[in-house]
């Protein structure tokens, strides 16, 4: 395999973090600022640990952090910051259980991509099956008002998944990021302004309580 080592490459490697994908999240937080200090964020197909260590940054000592992937990582986290390996579509009880202990979450993020196969529409299914997946997760823990960030492959499913997105978000924005790579069929959506499950209000704990 081809390894890019490129700008963002190797700034990685001098600011210590495991890989570039950390400037995507960080030209994100830049254009929407989504992150403040004392959230609660579960991140998604977290290995090798980017986005993990960004977002604990950003939400600082205060703040938590749950990483999940089906890989684990030799990456060492600060304190505020739980990884565990866990497959979060098929939860185990620990999982479920650290969950319970993060909530309220303010932020889901999904870096997850499918292993690629070569095959363009093959992959751009894949990675809009793992976009709802997210977005089912995220739709069951976030609070009233948090926000949603997700990778997804351009492809045929791509303005249906920002349509199943505003059904539940006041606002859906898209986004690419400088950082990513000018090859790369790769998008984000970001979702602002979660309504709860129903289009409308629920009983949660609304997100205001992070704006004073």
């Amino acid at each position: 395999m081809k390894v890019y080592r490129d700008h963002y490459f190797k700034k990685a490697k001098q600011e210590n973090y495991p890989a570039r994908s950390i400037y995507k999240l960080k030209e994100i937080e830049k254009r929407f600022r989504i992150f403040r200090p004392g959230m609660h964020v579960l991140d998604l197909g977290a290995a090798p640990g980017s986005w993990s260590l960004g977002a604990a940054e950003m939400v600082g000592p205060q703040g938590r952090v749950l990483g999940a992937d089906i890989q684990t990582t030799p990456t060492s986290f600060p304190q505020n910051v739980t990884f565990m390996q866990e497959d979060v579509f098929n939860r185990s009880q620990a999982f479920e259980d650290a969950l319970a202990a993060l909530s309220p979450i303010h932020v889901v993020m999904s870096d997850m991509a499918p292993s690629t196969t070569g095959h363009r529409f093959t992959d751009q299914a894949r990675s809009a099956n793992l976009c709802r997946e997210a977005l089912a997760v995220a739709t069951q823990c976030l609070i009233h008002g948090g926000s949603f960030i997700v990778k997804i492959f351009m492809g045929p499913d791509f303005h249906e998944f920002a349509a199943e997105m505003r059904q539940y978000f006041a606002s859906v924005k898209t986004f690419k990021p400088k950082s990513s790579r000018s090859e790369s069929i790769e998008i984000f959506y970001v979702g602002i302004g979660f309504k709860g499950c129903d289009g409308g209000a629920d009983n949660r704990v609304d997100d205001a309580e992070l704006r004073s």
